[in-house]
């Protein structure tokens, strides 16, 4: 047993120095010491130096498990073999060679990276991955980035539950809320895109991954903000992106640091919404009104980039010049008209027209409409122009006397019609008025409507004009003479007329003469006996026998008598018994014929004083 054991080592001490002097002939280190000089001799060591370390190399074992570097030998339908430095190659199945389209892509002398698997002790095989080789370097990257707080590379694949799938080399999750710095609104658009991550945490046993893209974009912008606070300051000038648009304002990206574009600031002119103006994603360029560093706030401006137009306001429109401008808002009081960017100006419903009352500035102007007008007053200290739209045209008051003098007779059409009279077309905008009371000078009319209707063309002469108050009155009745003039010659004193009942009070009875011309029989003047009312003894439309009394022109007023036309008839029937009484034959005869007279003289006389 001994001897066996001493042959096989003495076997194997005889080959080790035959493979040395078969390495050393195939590098031409042996020779001949004869030929050898001193420099040969300490490279012929060096030389076998290297060659002993690449000898013992090749009866390395390597771990299960290791990843080694090596270079394919051959290639053939099954496997590729790899030296890695071992006295056998190691093989890699050729699927791991191929790619989605099958095409194997490998060739000879290609230098790979693979992972022993296993040993095959019978058959002397070491069989290799390269597919598990790159898994372990991913895995050694990834704990790399983690401890090192480095980044790693990806895509992102898909959408999961939760944010998405990403292959960063093996398959690691980034959750929705790590994928941005704020919410994204379609998750879709990030698939497919191929972004920069940091290793939140991992856990190589179960493979697991998770992601931030978050973190990266933090540290980029805190890195950009903190530039950026210390390049701005109050007054300068700076570009910016609008990131963001509200109802009052414009959020700024100042380049990691927002600023706040109030509506007011963004122009010196009007503006409703900010979003007329800008949309997201704009380049613009604003000034630093105000910066708190601490609060990270910044005020910007835009306006303030060009001059306030009220500095030259004065100058641009002076008191009673003309100009002309865009109706930009309507309100009850008035119209604000934009006569340039910055400067607007109000036309009061007032000052709208010279005849026209004005309820609402939209029965004459509309939005977006351009008007002349006539600068009234200017006050830039308040930042306000009065302007006047009727002050371009003459005012037709100022002439209305002249074309049309008192009076004159005018036709037109009624226009309007109201409980107090008629409104008549004379001249654009100028409407006269018919008052009730000169529609007729004899007629009681409850409503002009009684006798007219909107649109009829009726004739009036003029009364009055009246320029501050602006007022023109007309008068149909006057257009002929009054009746009442001549009443007194028509129905004199004590003359008995007859009428027809129009209207029973308790005060009396009145009764009409003729069209318009009315005649009063108190209740004292219907009968000798006193009664109450008239109500009851008479009709409207009986006619009435009655003695005129008294007559008031100016009051248009006839009083009239019943009982005094009755009296008279007594009167007469007494005077005729008296003229056909015989001779008294007595003095009581004579008597009772005196006192009879003087009677009736005392009845005239009543009358006439009456």
């Amino acid at each position: 047993m001994e001897d066996f054991v001493k042959n096989d080592v003495t076997d194997q001490f005889d080959q080790e120095n035959v493979l040395d002097k078969i390495v050393m002939e195939e590098t031409g280190l042996l020779e001949s010491d004869s030929d050898k000089t001193d420099d040969d001799t300490q490279g012929a060591d060096e030389s076998m130096e290297s060659l002993m370390d690449m000898y013992e190399e090749s009866f390395k074992r390597f771990e299960e498990g290791e990843v080694v570097t090596g270079k394919i030998i051959s290639v053939d339908k099954d496997h590729v073999l790899v030296d890695i430095g071992y006295k056998s190659e190691g093989q890699i199945r050729i699927q791991e060679f191929k790619d989605e389209q099958g095409n194997i892509d490998v060739k000879v002398d290609d230098p790979v990276e693979v992972m022993v698997e296993f040993w095959d002790e019978e058959e002397e095989v070491v069989i290799l991955s390269k597919e598990k080789a790159a898994k372990v370097k991913i895995w050694e990257e990834i704990k790399k980035a983690h401890d090192e707080n480095g980044t790693v590379e990806g895509i992102i694949l898909s959408r999961v539950k939760g944010g998405f799938s990403v292959d960063i080399g093996v398959a690691a999750f980034l959750p929705g809320s790590q994928a941005d710095l704020r919410p994204i609104r379609n998750l879709d658009e990030m698939v497919g895109q191929t972004f920069t991550f940091k290793i939140l945490k991992y856990n190589r046993k179960r493979s697991n991954i998770v992601l931030s893209r978050r973190a990266i974009l933090e540290e980029e912008r805190d890195a950009v903000r903190a530039a950026t606070l210390e390049s701005i300051h109050e007054g300068k000038v700076v570009n910016g992106i609008v990131k963001n648009i509200t109802e009052y304002g414009v959020f700024v990206d100042l380049g990691g640091v927002d600023g706040l574009l109030h509506i007011t600031d963004i122009s010196w002119g009007r503006v409703k919404h900010p979003s007329e103006l800008f949309s997201v994603g704009d380049e613009i360029s604003v000034k630093v009104l105000g910066l708190d560093a601490e609060k990270e706030r910044v005020s910007l401006g835009m306006k303030q980039l060009t001059e306030d137009p009220w500095a030259s306001a004065m100058e641009k429109y002076a008191v009673d010049s003309h100009v002309t401008g865009k109706v930009v808002s309507l309100t009850d009081y008035g119209a604000f008209v934009e006569l340039e960017e910055g400067i607007e100006g109000l036309i009061h419903v007032s000052e709208m027209s010279w005849t026209r009352k004005i309820r609402h500035p939209s029965k004459m102007v509309s939005v977006g409409e351009e008007v002349d007008a006539v600068v009234l007053d200017i006050k830039p200290e308040n930042r306000r122009i009065s302007l006047g739209m009727k002050q371009v045209v003459p005012n037709p008051w100022d002439v209305i006397g002249e074309k049309y003098p008192v009076g004159t007779i005018i036709e037109g059409k009624i226009k309007n019609i109201t409980d107090f009279g008629l409104f008549i077309g004379i001249d654009e905008g100028i409407d006269g008025l018919v008052h009730i009371s000169d529609i007729s000078w004899t007629k009681r009319i409850k409503h002009p409507s009684e006798i007219y209707k909107k649109g009829d063309v009726v004739q009036a002469k003029v009364l009055d004009i009246e320029k501050e108050s602006e007022r023109f009155s007309l008068g149909i009745k006057q257009m002929e003479p009054d009746p009442w003039e001549t009443v007194a010659e028509r129905y004199e004193v004590g003359k008995e007329i007859t009428g027809t009942v129009t209207n029973i009070t308790d005060f009396g009875v009145f009764v009409e003469l003729e069209e318009g011309i009315e005649g009063l029989v108190h209740v004292s003047e219907i009968s000798k006996e006193k009664i109450k009312t008239p109500a009851g003894k008479f009709n409207v439309g009986d006619l009435i026998t009655a003695k005129v009394m008294n007559i008031n022109g100016d009051e248009r007023r006839i009083g009239l008598s019943i009982k005094r036309l009755e009296a008279e008839d007594d009167q007469s029937l007494l005077s005729e018994y008296i003229d056909n009484m015989a001779p008294p034959t007595s003095s009581f005869g004579e008597l009772l014929r005196e006192n009879l007279q003087e009677k009736l003289r005392e009845d005239d006389d009543d009358d006439a004083e009456k």
